[in-house]
């Protein structure tokens, strides 16, 4: 098919790219290189500076590249950001998206549309696993963002027949390091590159926020799900659409939850190098556990993760360490 990635420079959206290539797929790529890297999308696969935010631009991309099927991934994704400033992540990730949809809707050709959402839609849950029925109580702009994109999706879907699938990841990491993908933020706020920054030395310390939560070991635990199995899902998302399948929310994660320790005690394994720790005092807001039930997926969409062991997603991504960095 013919597919438009948003984000496409970005680190999940990158992989996406290179899956929906690997398949066979023509792929267009628009990204406002706000957060993305150039040298991330392929040789030979279209790229559009753009903002998705711009009707008028992405109708022109969606025309004259004859799409039909999107995969949107550019977002602003830092929760505590989002608290900060608020405004951006509303503009950017709710006035933005309803903006690419105007365009989707008019375009005639687009047959589906999967959009890259979160598990910051849950809030802190009631029980975990945490199903896709669990209640919708989201804790910053970033998570409340997402879930008003997922409402004007079921909204649309409803009104003007749009096919869409809401795909709700929980931790994503991991690295296509023969691929020379991995993950880039700037500034980088997730664990697992954190943790490898403090074994190749560019971080003295990785800090532990809380010690006494009321888990195995005291530290928070989530579900980490390797990027490439991210990839798949929505791979198998759009066959599901494309079928006639129902649309609807979806959890991506591996129903396994690791604490901070585990990580941090996996990596020192992976990588050789000494991790110094430091004890910090809980951050607000933040869920003892996070940890997907992923029945749903499974059974409507024939896929769960198949790179699910720490030692793998943590491998995967120190690989890649290795091979950019030189460290």
């Amino acid at each position: 098919m013919r597919t438009l990635v948003t984000g496409g420079a970005g680190y999940v959206g990158s992989h996406m790219v290179k899956a929906l290539v690997d398949v066979g797929h023509q792929v267009v790529v628009v990204d406002d290189m706000s957060a993305g890297h150039r040298d991330a999308v392929p040789p030979g696969v279209p790229f559009v500076l753009a903002d998705v935010g711009s009707t008028k631009d992405m109708a022109a991309v969606l025309r004259d590249h004859h799409v039909e099927a999107v995969f949107h991934f550019a977002a602003k994704i830092r929760v505590e950001e989002s608290v900060a400033q608020p405004r951006r992540y509303w503009k950017g990730n709710l006035v933005a998206t309803l903006a690419l949809l105007d365009a989707v809707l008019d375009s005639g050709t687009v047959q589906a549309f999967v959009q890259s959402s979160t598990a910051a839609v849950y809030g802190t849950p009631d029980e975990v696993p945490i199903d896709e029925d669990h209640p919708k109580r989201p804790e910053s702009p970033y998570g409340e963002t997402k879930l008003a994109v997922e409402r004007a999706l079921e909204a649309y879907g409803r009104a003007h027949g749009l096919r869409w699938a809401a795909l709700r990841y929980f931790n994503a990491a991991g690295a296509d390091h023969e691929a020379g993908l991995g993950e880039r933020h700037e500034p980088e706020t997730h664990l697992i590159p954190l943790v490898l920054d403090a074994a190749s030395g560019k971080r003295e310390s990785i800090s532990i926020y809380g010690t006494s939560w009321p888990t195995p070991d005291g530290t928070c635990v989530r579900d980490y799900i390797h990027v490439s199995d991210l990839c798949e899902a929505h791979l198998a998302a759009l066959d599901h659409l494309l079928r006639g399948g129902e649309s609807g929310a979806f959890n991506l994660g591996t129903g396994r939850g690791h604490s901070v320790r585990e990580i941090v005690d996996v990596a020192r394994s992976i990588t050789g190098r000494r991790i110094t720790t430091v004890d910090a005092l809980p951050r607000a807001g933040d869920p003892p556990s996070l940890v997907a039930k992923v029945d749903r997926a499974a059974k409507v969409l024939g896929w769960s993760a198949r790179r699910a062991e720490l030692s793998r997603i943590v491998g995967d991504a120190w690989a890649w360490k290795l091979r950019s960095e030189q460290v």
